[in-house]
């Protein structure tokens, strides 16, 4: 009677053993988006990370943080409450990283942070268990200027004056992130690398990113001074193309137009003329290598096992960077 006892208590607990260890493994991840009114964000990033979860078994849980980066730090804190086994971040300010790195550091939870890359030098290094995924912020803006050098010299007649000049607006985005002030620059450094003279006429920054503040904005600028002397929309995202594109149309004028990002919409728009090209900001790799990279995480294994992502080797940083692709009226057919 004793030994049957014993084998009951036995298999009484491996059977306990057993549910905690199916609990155990099943993978917990805390996410955030910085603002759902993002087209990209809301529109490819998010929908794909939860796609993504269910495909891979774990559990993701999509918070607003509604553009506040104090609203973000509380929902870190409430993750961390909930004891989830990973962190998968989406910075509001990329500024506050250090900060957000800090708690995964003393909750000893593991932290990916996507989208949005720290600009504080060496907050990486600050915690073993802390990575990026997103992109090279530079590259975009090398890529979609190069479209509009070569749609510039095919096209003179976009030369108004035929002073050969470019005279551009550009719409900016957010100030201090990192992709909007690496696209400013590159996108306009390929006109001058390409010995074309440019002349700024405007520049709007917004915290916003989005279609209606550059509606309002375009609209001012075509109603200004130097409305009819716009030769070329730059736009360092595809959501505030939507709403210069929306107040030329309003006013009746056509004008060349450039973005990132290549949203369904901009795929449309450049197959009915509306916009000139856009750049793949390939959403739904960069919300892949983000759920991969933080189950590996969680699991404790090597962040690249049994993918075919890659650090950067380049810069040495703990980053995983997805490419960019221009789309134009030449290849919109093989992003459809």
């Amino acid at each position: 009677m004793k030994k049957v006892l014993t084998l009951v208590a036995v298999l009484l607990f491996a059977f306990t053993l057993a549910a905690c260890q199916t609990d155990d493994d099943t993978v917990t991840i805390g996410a955030n988006i910085y603002t759902f009114n993002d087209n990209f964000m809301n529109g490819v990033v998010r929908p794909e990370l939860e796609r993504y979860a269910t495909e891979k078994g774990v559990e993701l849980d999509v918070v607003d943080s509604e553009g506040s980066q104090a609203t973000l730090n509380n929902q870190v804190d409430t993750f961390i409450t909930k004891g989830v086994d990973v962190l998968a971040i989406n910075l509001v300010d990329p500024a506050a990283a250090a900060t957000i790195i800090a708690k995964a550091k003393d909750a000893d939870i593991p932290l990916i942070l996507f989208n949005k890359e720290s600009t504080v030098a060496g907050a990486m290094d600050t915690y073993d268990k802390v990575w990026y995924v997103g992109t090279d912020s530079a590259e975009a803006g090398i890529i979609q200027g190069e479209m509009m050098v070569a749609a510039w010299q095919a096209n003179a007649s976009w030369d108004l004056n035929s002073d050969g000049v470019l005279d551009y607006v550009l719409l900016k985005g957010e100030p201090g992130h990192p992709d909007a002030e690496a696209r400013t620059l590159e996108s306009v450094k390929a006109f001058t690398d390409a010995g074309i003279t440019v002349n700024q006429l405007a520049l709007q920054p917004s915290t916003t990113w989005s279609t209606t503040e550059a509606a309002e904005t375009m609209a001012t600028w075509l109603s200004g001074s130097f409305g009819s002397q716009i030769e070329l929309v730059i736009s360092n995202n595809d959501g505030m193309a939507f709403g210069a594109i929306q107040a030329m149309t309003n006013a009746e004028v056509s004008i060349p137009i450039f973005g990132v990002d290549a949203l369904e919409e901009a795929l449309a728009k450049i197959v009915s003329g509306d916009m000139n090209g856009t750049v793949l900001n390939d959403g739904v790799k960069q919300a892949q290598a983000t759920l991969d990279l933080a189950i590996n995480a969680a699991l404790g294994n090597d962040v690249l096992e049994g993918t075919d992502w890659v650090l950067d080797s380049a810069t040495g940083t703990k980053a995983v960077r997805v490419s960019y692709v221009a789309v134009d009226a030449t290849n919109v057919a093989d992003f459809q």
